[in-house]
């Protein structure tokens, strides 16, 4: 069982780099998974999109492939997303429309919202509404939305102990469905005729 966990936060040592190391952590030392892969957003590290993509554009090749590679070995994903002025960031909206190749097709992932307060529900109803169409990845029914997250899951200072217990609960919780989900949908994608060329694109 293979775990990939996107970081769609831009910036440098943030609050959702920590949240994505603590779950990494979680899915090893619990025997959730056997690998898990991270994949951060952080300095931007993919260009806008553009039709070079389409075309087998040399430099758009290169930087893809290897996170390509990565994706489409991964049996479920965990989809994290700070909320920036009620948005999820550009950076992680771009990143969906770079797999087109059925990397993430028919796969369960799992939305973590991330929030400085108490917000952090925007994230989610966007996720849900406009990043899977033609990349078809499947989140599942359950969510995380970490709110305070400074006050909690830090490994070193000072947690709100009675939050900081109920988030790690819960992640565990909502990790240990992902998980089997992950488990249901591969034997659904092993059978043929699942992933068709034919119906690329979503409607």
């Amino acid at each position: 069982m293979k775990i990939a966990i996107i970081n769609g936060s831009h910036r440098p040592n943030s609050q959702s780099a920590k949240v994505a190391g603590f779950m990494a952590d979680l899915l090893m030392t619990k025997g959730l998974a056997d690998l898990v892969y991270r994949f951060d957003l952080s300095d931007n590290p993919l260009p806008l999109w553009d039709e070079g993509i389409w075309q087998g554009d040399p430099a758009w090749q290169a930087r893809l492939q290897p996170i390509s590679g990565e994706l489409a070995s991964s049996d479920g994903f965990v989809i994290i997303s700070p909320e920036w002025h009620g948005m999820v960031p550009s950076g992680l909206k771009n990143f969906f429309l770079m797999w087109s190749n059925q990397e993430l097709a028919h796969k369960p992932a799992l939305i973590t919202a991330v929030s400085a307060g108490a917000g952090g529900a925007y994230p989610v109803a966007e996720l849900r509404m406009s990043s899977y169409k033609n990349n078809r990845i499947c989140y599942i029914p359950e969510q995380l939305i970490i709110r305070n997250v400074e006050r909690v899951l830090n490994p070193v200072g000072i947690n709100d102990p009675e939050a900081d217990v109920y988030y790690r609960r819960r992640t565990e919780y909502a990790l240990s469905l992902l998980v089997r989900y992950a488990s249901a949908l591969g034997k659904m994608r092993s059978e043929a005729g699942q992933l068709s060329n034919e119906f690329k694109n979503g409607m």
